[in-house]
């Protein structure tokens, strides 16, 4: 059964479907098939139900849970940490509502998450890579940055005006849930549950076999030298992804309901979990 795996092109997601790409573990009946694509390009599939299998930011799935289970595996969740403001200027936390912000994509996260911090805010889309200059140019006053740029922004002399996954978790003592992993709920929950369990033994498998699975992820790492490929790796593939917790579903939910009540969601997204 041919299985249409969409995930990003980062160290990360690279990491994590090492095994698969390179068929190190048994798969049984699937054949996969990995799609490379960027997540806002990935959470627009997500609302077609393009792919069988899909990362797409946490934000998109509040519009695809009737279509999508959430996989138990695969999520990037910041404990403490996550997409990062930056600036030329120093502007207050509380006037960031105030001045025009770069973000990655209508459907991320990171804008979600930045919208439940400040309210709303002038916002202008801008590809995730090319933010940190859309800033110095000054087409925008700030923007969020996400992936490696969350460690390499200091090469770019701009300032840090917040970390939004450590404002969520002094907001509520949580981690924050970025990106996450779903299965089409055409194939069937048995089938969901078999492709879950693969993903799992396809990320167990990385961890256990670091060094190979980072020197296969760094060929999507554009640029970045290996030590911290290993430490941005770590930051988002670690316990946390390979199955939820009691307090990471917390955190989901919450997330999701702290969206709709900030007007940002159209309605009060019903997650479940039931593939877990």
């Amino acid at each position: 059964m041919k299985i249409q795996l969409a995930h990003s092109p980062d160290p990360d997601d690279a990491f994590m479907f090492y095994a698969l790409a390179e068929k190190k573990i048994p798969v049984g009946r699937y054949r996969f098939e990995h799609v490379f694509s960027d997540i806002e390009t990935l959470n627009r599939c997500a609302l077609e139900e393009k792919y069988e299998v899909t990362a797409l930011s946490l934000h998109a799935f509040a519009y695809v849970s009737d279509k999508y289970w959430l996989l138990p595996n695969g999520a990037s969740i910041g404990k403490g940490y996550g997409p990062i403001v930056l600036s030329k200027k120093d502007i207050p936390f509380s006037s960031l509502n105030q001045v025009k912000i770069a973000i990655p994509g209508t459907y991320t996260t990171a804008a979600l998450a930045l919208g439940i911090a400040i309210g709303k805010f002038q916002s202008k889309v801008v590809p995730f890579d090319k933010i940190t200059d859309s800033i110095l140019n000054d087409e925008v006053d700030a923007g969020i940055v996400i992936h490696e740029r969350q460690l390499t922004y200091p090469e770019t002399r701009l300032k840090k005006i917040v970390d939004i996954g450590e404002w969520w978790e002094g907001e509520t003592g949580l981690p924050l849930p970025l990106g996450v992993d779903a299965v089409r709920k055409n194939l069937g929950l048995e089938t969901a549950k078999e492709l879950g369990d693969i993903l799992e033994a396809s990320i167990r498998y990385a961890m256990d076999h670091e060094d190979d699975a980072l020197t296969y992820a760094m060929k999507f790492g554009r640029g970045i030298d290996r030590e911290v490929a290993r430490k941005f790796v770590r930051m988002y593939v670690n316990e946390r992804t390979l199955r939820y917790s009691d307090q990471e579903k917390k955190a989901v939910s919450l997330l999701l309901d702290e969206g709709f009540k900030k007007n940002i969601l159209p309605f009060k997204p019903e997650i479940s979990f039931e593939i877990n």
